[in-house]
């Protein structure tokens, strides 16, 4: 595929061959240190003239929150620490694994944000955080805050298969991707995707809560399309630990009833018991299964930097819960009001639905929302309560171009509980391909223009 000046930099530097010097009779002069240009002990950044805003991840939420913060306060002294060079979007992925975009529809500059909205962005990976002392220790250094926003996004919880055994779970990660946390793993599955001759191939879905809902059916959908159109002897097994496809279960359903019949058998209740990456065998509550290639999606969590921050709530028993502890609202940690959560991390807001979809869709809208909420803080104004909303659309054939959709709405109830109305869209048609395109049009220009 053509590379052009929005793909991923692949920047690497060789470094010199050879410091071999003998040494020989005389004795050596002491050879000068480099100097380091940050380090976790030292502070990374002078300390901010007014109110600073730590923003750490700059996916959806993150990246939305800085330029939103700056908008709403321009006083407001923000930062983004982020481990990637470029964003890299997950939303809209499932389509460029079968080429209908390419890396250009998903790639954006982080500095040329930044730089247009006078927020420090800074790659870097962080380390650890000290609330005691309002600080973010990185890889480069610390940086203190007066406000905090944490966007960790997911991780996979291979220890759910694998205890401990790392190696199972860096093999599984390296031959077998989930592809849900950008972006080496999605190269890594576009090309087993462009490899795949035949044969079984089998698709683990994560038990909910997990990254985009209704995205591992759009992906199935779409590599049965590749399997198809291209003439391969191979098929999709779905093995799915809920009861049954949720959401857009309709619109599902026909497709791979309609369109794929040859090339997707969905299972449900397939709740993953064992998984042997090494011999490419899965055993569930319904039954075993080999496979000749796989797309192995392990339970998902909220991602590392919520854990570092100790955002990670515990049961009754003591148990963590696997995701941020949050004031379903106000989205603060319920220990801390200074520290917000948004995206996926975000953990149980509501007895009727338990959580928000994770989604790019809710991650923006929060970032909006936290933007506000701290503006409205740093004002001297009491913030008012806003709840997101969330649209997805997953296309479920290329060739005519054809997607459903669901939409879910959130309000309060008398009793100040978030209630949730989900709308599934399931007649596939060409129009919603149009406003598919459209929504994320919005979403890129509300976050990189």
């Amino acid at each position: 595929m053509k590379i052009n000046r929005r793909q991923f930099i692949a920047a690497s530097g060789a470094l010199g061959a050879g410091m071999a010097a003998k040494a020989i009779a005389q004795p050596q002069a002491a050879v000068p240190q480099p100097f380091l240009i940050g380090s976790q002990a030292a502070p990374l950044l002078p300390k901010a003239a007014g109110k600073r805003v730590v923003v750490c991840g700059g996916g959806w939420g993150g990246i939305s929150a800085a330029k939103h913060l700056k908008k709403n306060d321009p006083t407001l002294d923000v930062v983004v620490l982020e481990r990637n060079p470029v964003f890299f979007s997950c939303p809209m992925s499932n389509k460029w694994l079968i080429d209908v975009v390419d890396s250009d529809f998903l790639t954006f500059s982080y500095l040329k944000i930044a730089q247009k909205y006078d927020y420090r962005f800074v790659q870097t990976e962080v380390v650890a955080f000290e609330r005691d002392k309002k600080r973010v220790v990185t890889a480069q250094g610390w940086v203190d805050y007066d406000y905090l926003i944490v966007g960790a996004g997911i991780r996979y919880n291979y220890e759910a298969w694998y205890g401990n055994d790392r190696k199972a779970a860096e093999y599984t990660r390296a031959h077998f991707p989930a592809a849900y946390i950008p972006n080496a793993e999605h190269y890594a599955l576009k090309q087993g995707i462009k490899n795949f001759q035949g044969g079984d191939l089998v698709m683990t879905l994560p038990p909910p809560p997990h990254r985009c809902p209704p995205s591992p059916y759009e992906r199935a959908c779409l590599i049965a399309w590749h399997i198809k159109k291209n003439n391969i002897k191979g098929k999709i097994t779905i093995l799915d630990p809920k009861p049954g496809i949720n959401p857009i279960k309709g619109g599902f359903s026909e497709a791979f009833e309609t369109l794929y019949k040859d090339q997707i058998t969905y299972v449900p209740n397939a709740v993953i018991n064992e998984v042997d990456p090494f011999n490419k065998r899965i055993k569930t509550a319904v039954g075993d299964f080999r496979f000749d290639h796989s797309v192995l999606m392990a339970p998902h969590q909220a991602g590392d930097m919520a854990w570092k921050a100790g955002a990670v709530g515990r049961t009754a028993d003591g148990k963590a819960t696997g995701w941020a502890d949050v004031d379903p609202i106000f989205l603060t940690l319920r220990d801390d009001k200074d520290v917000y959560v948004i995206g996926d991390a975000v953990g149980f807001v509501s007895p009727q639905f338990k959580f928000y979809p994770k989604a790019g869709h809710v991650a923006n809208y929060q970032g909006r929302i936290v933007a506000r909420y701290i503006a409205d803080r740093v004002a001297g104004r009491e913030p008012k309560a806003q709840l997101p909303d969330n649209l997805c659309f997953m296309m479920v054939n290329a060739s005519p171009r054809e997607d459903v959709a669901v939409r879910f709405r959130y309000h309060l109830d008398d009793k100040g509980v978030i209630i949730q109305e989900q709308i599934d869209d399931d007649l596939r048609r060409d129009d919603l391909v149009s406003e598919d395109f459209q929504w994320a049009g919005r979403m890129y220009e509300d976050m990189f223009s």
